[in-house]
């Protein structure tokens, strides 16, 4: 059962979820299990595990909020097409989680006020958008399964990817360039996610048409490697010294192993406290120590949230 509480401050409501019994049939389960492993594969992309070391070229990261915009203004131009659809009503929180809006302003932000004229949607990410469109106008019930592929993932480790990027950027502590990360409407991530799984298995589907959300889930995360791969490309032509805002890895250690973040990890598995309490004191006293702490607890958080769909 889902309740609503209004904020004191009138920014909108809060959603407390009491705690369900799920069943392997439910469709979030089935969704979360069906797209386990596609989803570690997406994780181990070059691109997405140089975000999560803070490895960051500012020329990609403007692309990749380009190939963001268009999948985003595609899929919410087709969520809106079908908001009083039956198999999606249920899921329209367009205050919640539209983002279009939010990356126009970010591309504001990189590009200027004439920033459409300057980006285009790439031919991996048009393929996605294809794709999208076609759901949307001949198999509604599909959406379902690129909304959840895309706003569950966003809202999973969100704000520790937006502090990554804010450093290694060196962009505004006031939000600037990264609006696409700030969900001002909703005040718990956890609360409504687990609203969102609700209203996801509450939806009336039969288990051949969830058996189709899988597989178009599937889909969207192949889109989206996609999409990571062409960026992967495209950053090879960019003449640009890589902003790095993680610790050092092999190459850089000056001949001093311990300096190597798996070597600690070794040492640290095998050995005594003492060694990781030193090991730890030592990370945090590093100037960029907080961010690989941070992009430790980004991905390991966002696989317990994938994990807990």
């Amino acid at each position: 059962m889902e309740t609503a509480a209004s904020m004191s401050n009138g920014a909108g409501p809060v959603y407390e979820q009491k705690e369900e019994t799920l069943s392997p049939e439910d469709l979030s389960e089935m969704l979360a299990a069906g797209t386990k492993v596609v989803h570690e594969k997406a994780e181990n992309t070059q691109f997405v595990k140089d975000f999560l070391r803070g490895r960051i070229r500012k020329e990609l990261f403007k692309l990749g909020a380009v190939a963001l915009y268009y999948t985003y203004k595609a899929m919410e131009e087709e969520i809106e097409s079908n908001k009083d659809h039956p198999h999606f009503a249920p899921l329209y929180f367009p205050v919640e989680l539209h983002r279009h809006e939010a990356l126009a302003r970010d591309l504001e932000y990189f590009y200027g006020p004439d920033w459409e004229s300057q980006v285009s949607c790439s031919q991996a990410t048009q393929c996605y958008v294809d794709r999208i469109h076609q759901v949307g106008q001949e198999d509604p019930v599909l959406l379902v399964a690129h909304a959840y592929t895309r706003y569950m993932g966003d809202l999973s480790g969100g704000q520790v990817l937006k502090k990554v990027a804010q450093r290694a950027l060196k962009l505004p502590p006031t939000g600037e360039g990264l609006e696409f990360y700030q969900f001002d409407a909703i005040h718990s991530a956890k609360a409504f996610k687990q609203l969102y799984r609700s209203r996801m298995n509450e939806l009336e589907l039969d288990v051949e048409t969830k058996k189709r959300l899988v597989d178009e889930a599937i889909k969207a995360f192949h889109f989206n490697m996609e999409v990571f791969e062409e960026l992967e490309e495209m950053g090879k032509t960019i003449q640009e010294d890589v902003l790095d805002a993680g610790m050092p890895v092999h190459g850089t250690m000056d001949g001093d192993i311990s300096k190597c973040p798996y070597y600690a990890a070794k040492m640290a598995a095998s050995g005594g406290t003492a060694y990781i309490c030193q090991m730890a004191m030592a990370v945090l006293r590093h100037p960029t120590g907080q961010v690989l702490c941070a992009t430790w607890f980004a991905a390991l958080a966002g696989l317990a949230a994938w994990y807990l769909m």
